[in-house]
């Protein structure tokens, strides 16, 4: 039996033992109360005669798991509404990459604010934020939904049903549930935050875990830019019939990348994002010497999810290039296969 100390000074629990700290009826049940109480605290501290100092006072004073999820349900309803005005469900896609970042911060924040030296959460921040920049770029390079319509996937699903089964599906999946999700998947950083008070100093295996997610970020990076490259190159083959360097005309005619990075999985930046906030998970499993915790939800949510999205983008590619199957066949999804690599597995197995 582990016993349960209430700090009189910040609301976040003190526990005898470090593991204690994975257990979430010990270290998120106590404080859910806080959550329905918030919406009136915030209007009391509106109207008083110093509404900052006040809305501060409760900031710190509510648990920052509590703050973040209800920062959640809050993006959900505003997206909600945005993107029932414009008749356009990609608003969450855009502020897909700046929501993890600001929820990372905001515990931060709120450690910085409460005088908690939390360097391993301060690294963190670093990570989602480098994270977060690195997807921004590279969505906005893309055009970043310019023009105003949607992302091609949610007009495909939109053609499916009648405007209120839409409706229903956007409140409870493209609003509630991906924002609730975005902010499930840092709620390993809590953990870094609770055992930051037992200990705060940077050890050799948080240093590890910090780096081991820039490496993934890097090879996101990369095999992003090699989708990029293959796309600018196959654009300009279809407008001039000349073939850039670096490619074979064979290369450009199939219309998908299979080299470099994408010879070893059809999808290594997906691979790569989703191992991002598994090794998350695992940091705050070392962090509290468990093997499993409750912070796995957003990182089980999040593999579900792109298990869902990829599985419908590669069936909307296969239908698109009459190649794509044989490259499903010969390359694996994520983790690397060696029945073949991409097009030089094809030429292997022709000869």
């Amino acid at each position: 039996m582990v016993a349960l100390f209430m700090d009189t000074a910040l609301p976040l629990p003190l526990l005898k033992e470090v593991s204690s700290y994975a257990d979430f009826s010990l270290t998120v049940r106590p404080f859910l109360g806080q959550l329905a109480a918030l919406s009136a605290n915030i209007v009391a501290a509106c109207s008083t005669d110093a509404p900052l100092v006040s809305l501060a006072q409760v900031y710190l004073t509510t648990n920052p798991l509590v703050s973040a999820f209800a920062l959640s349900l809050a993006f959900s309803v505003f997206f909600l509404l945005l993107s029932e005005a414009t008749r356009n469900h990609s608003q969450v896609d855009r502020a897909w990459s700046m929501l993890p970042p600001i929820y990372v911060a905001h515990y931060a924040l709120w450690a910085r604010g409460n005088g908690i030296p939390a360097p391993k959460v301060d690294n963190a921040l670093v990570v989602a934020g480098v994270w977060g920049a690195r997807l921004t770029f590279n969505f906005w390079r893309k055009g970043g939904y310019s023009s105003g319509g949607e992302d091609y996937r949610w007009e495909i699903i939109r053609g499916w049903w009648n405007a209120p089964t839409m409706f229903v599906f956007n409140v409870f999946f493209i609003a509630l549930a991906q924002n609730v999700l975005l902010f499930l998947i840092t709620t390993p950083v809590y953990l870094l935050l609770l055992v930051s008070r037992e200990n705060p100093t940077m050890e050799l295996p948080d240093i590890i875990f910090s780096r081991v997610l820039m490496g993934l970020i890097l090879v996101e990076t990369f095999a992003d830019q090699q989708q990029w490259n293959f796309q600018q190159a196959k654009k300009q083959y279809n407008a001039t019939a000349k073939v850039p360097l670096k490619y074979s005309r064979e290369d450009l005619d199939r219309g998908f990348v299979v080299s470099g990075l994408w010879a070893w999985s059809r999808h290594p930046n997906f691979a790569a994002e989703q191992a991002i906030w598994l090794v998350f998970y695992q940091w705050a499993c070392y962090a509290t010497q468990t093997f499993f915790n409750w912070t796995v939800a957003g990182a089980l949510g999040y593999l579900m999810l792109f298990q869902a999205s990829t599985r419908f983008t590669e069936q909307l590619s296969a239908q698109k290039y009459p190649e794509y199957a044989e490259y499903q066949r010969l390359v694996g999804k994520f983790i690397p296969t060696f029945l073949g690599r991409g097009s030089e597995g094809k030429e292997e197995k022709r000869e």
